[in-house]
């Protein structure tokens, strides 16, 4: 009996240069990804009961297939799709039917707003940028180098004591 593949979870972003897809899928052994100018493909399997995963996105406009790139990351992938033509506007949708998928949702976490003037901190994607340096920038390489801020070192105005700084009296 053929084993029915099913869509992974996918997640999606844009800017005015690039597509961000995150897989949500963990532990893939060899995915198969295949960029089209249309299209984007994926088969793998993992997750938590190891099953076979396979989907084709049709693609709201072009994207330039030798740009993009995939970053497996043990708990998900991620994909930069590069748009082939940065000049349009943003994409109203990922797809190209626009249809409503159960399994295709908005990364708001790495969204900006068209209006958002947030694409100069992410190297001047315009024409051809280094996508590894974006991906840093954009927390997907695991910036190692970075240290967590600490509130140690936050120095409170004047020296009166907080109320959240006495001791917690015992149970009784």
């Amino acid at each position: 009996m053929a084993e029915q593949s099913l869509p992974p979870p996918v997640m999606w972003a844009q800017r005015s240069s690039v597509i961000f897809l995150t897989i949500n899928l963990e532990d893939v052994k060899d995915p198969e990804i295949k960029f089209e100018k249309d299209s984007i493909y994926f088969k793998g399997t993992g997750g938590v009961e190891n099953k076979t995963y396979e989907v084709t996105i049709p693609l709201y406009k072009e994207i330039d297939s030798e740009k993009s790139k995939s970053f497996p990351r043990g708990r998900c992938i991620e994909i930069l799709l590069a748009k082939a033509n940065t000049e349009e506007p943003y994409w109203p949708s990922l797809t190209k039917d626009k249809k409503k998928y159960h399994w295709l949702k908005c990364d708001f976490n790495k969204w900006n707003d068209e209006d958002e003037s947030g694409d100069e901190g992410l190297g001047g994607m315009g024409g051809g940028g280094d996508f590894e340096e974006m991906m840093k920038q954009m927390g997907g390489l695991g910036g190692a180098g970075k240290e967590k801020p600490s509130f140690e070192d936050i120095e409170l105005d004047g020296d009166e004591a907080d109320s959240d700084d006495e001791p917690i009296p015992d149970l009784e």
